[in-house]
């Protein structure tokens, strides 16, 4: 995750504004948050088409199972509470008891770590990172709910030197429309409408929705005064993360230490899944192979970490996965996060919302239980020295 902005024709302008602003809406305090994925779903579900908008954060497109999952231009929010209770995690917090960790998984994911470990280390000038997102909702009033899904690519090119500019140019190939031949159906019986809105939605929010079709490509600055990420609630830079520790003891305290500091909208998921993510998140930024094989082992340590074997990520690709045995209560069900890894390369391949127990909106819809909620599966990641071309008719 991180902290983009967008060029503005006049720095003494903004300069001004940026002064004139209250600090409840300072970007530097909102990075990561629950209410900075919401407000992005809303902005991106209300701006006409074709319109441009000014946001001042993008949120990663992957699974967050408390909070909104909001992918750039498609404004879907899975909203859920924890199917557990973690003591002294504070309200909403939640984790497996104590002592649930499969060995057999332990084992694997410490397999995982000692390859990364061993991997040579190397630099660039562009960290490179290419994914390929799906989320998936339900519409339709009662008696004509149907699926709809939302694909696309991202490729987000991050300078790490000074002088250098990170861009994300999201929506590649993006299209929103009826999952299925018999959503298809649904759709049409329904009229084909243009927009249509999730019934995934809290009580007493502004119903949220997909805009049927295509969309254009939008490309974002994303680094901000020399910082790069958002690590918890902080946002970095690149010698914040070559300063990480190498150690899986000390980064865990370290995440914990973030977790502590982090304000209650970031922290829902409870301490085992906000440390979860985190981790995760590490695997794909540009640190050290030790921090990442650190990450790992975090992972490994959790409590009910458990192995799901030799499995495939949902671009089709082999791999083992792994499961947070937490299980959240959304509107579409109970569904649980999971990671997909090669064990060769050590590569993560993917990570994913899984229903596990759907709904009646869900089952009316037609999803079944083992569905892929939303993923974000990696299909590149590595350094270059080139910045990411922009396509011409690109959004700015």
């Amino acid at each position: 995750m991180k902290k983009p902005y967008q060029r503005a024709r006049s720095r003494d302008v903004m300069t001004v504004l940026a002064n004139a602003r209250p600090a409840e809406l300072d970007p530097s305090r909102l990075a990561g948050t629950r209410r900075q994925r919401e407000d992005l779903a809303r902005i991106t579900f209300d701006a006409p088409d074709g319109a441009s908008r000014r946001i001042l954060m993008r949120p990663r497109a992957w699974l967050v199972p408390l909070g909104a999952v909001a992918v750039l231009a498609t404004s879907a929010v899975v909203v859920g509470v924890p199917a557990q209770q973690e003591p002294h995690a504070g309200a909403g917090a939640s984790a497996p008891s104590a002592g649930t960790t499969d060995p057999g998984g332990r084992l694997e994911l410490l397999s995982v770590a000692e390859k990364v470990e061993a991997a040579a280390a190397d630099e660039g000038t562009y960290w490179q990172v290419t994914t390929r997102t799906e989320n998936v909702d339900v519409v339709g009033e009662p008696g004509q709910r149907y699926s709809v899904h939302s694909t696309g690519t991202s490729k987000w090119s991050v300078g790490v030197h000074p002088g250098t500019k990170s861009l994300m140019v999201s929506n590649l190939d993006a299209k929103t429309g009826p999952r299925t031949a018999e959503d298809k159906a649904r759709w049409r019986a329904a009229g084909s409408p243009r927009t249509a809105k999730s019934v995934n939605v809290p009580g007493g929010r502004k119903a949220l929705g997909y805009q049927m079709g295509t969309r254009q490509p939008l490309v974002m600055r994303t680094d901000f005064d020399g910082k790069i990420y958002a690590l918890g609630p902080k946002n970095v830079s690149y010698q914040d993360l070559r300063e990480l520790p190498t150690g899986h003891t000390e980064l865990r305290r370290l995440l914990e230490r973030l977790y502590e500091q982090a304000g209650s909208a970031e922290t829902g998921a409870g301490r085992t899944g906000y440390v979860f993510q985190q981790a995760v998140n590490l695997v794909t930024m540009p640190v050290q192979p030790a921090v990442r094989a650190a990450a790992y082992q975090v992972i490994a340590q959790l409590p009910g970490i458990r192995a799901l074997g030799s499995t495939t990520d949902p671009l089709g690709r082999e791999g083992i996965g792994f499961a947070l045995a937490t299980k959240w209560r959304t509107p579409l069900g109970s569904v649980e996060e999971q990671i997909v890894v090669n064990p060769s390369t050590a590569a993560l391949l993917s990570r994913q919302s899984v229903l596990v127990e759907p709904s009646a909106e869900s089952q009316e819809a037609g999803l079944k239980a083992g569905t892929a909620m939303n993923y974000e599966a990696t299909t590149r990641m590595g350094w270059a020295e080139k910045q990411i071309t922009v396509p011409q008719n690109a959004r700015r």
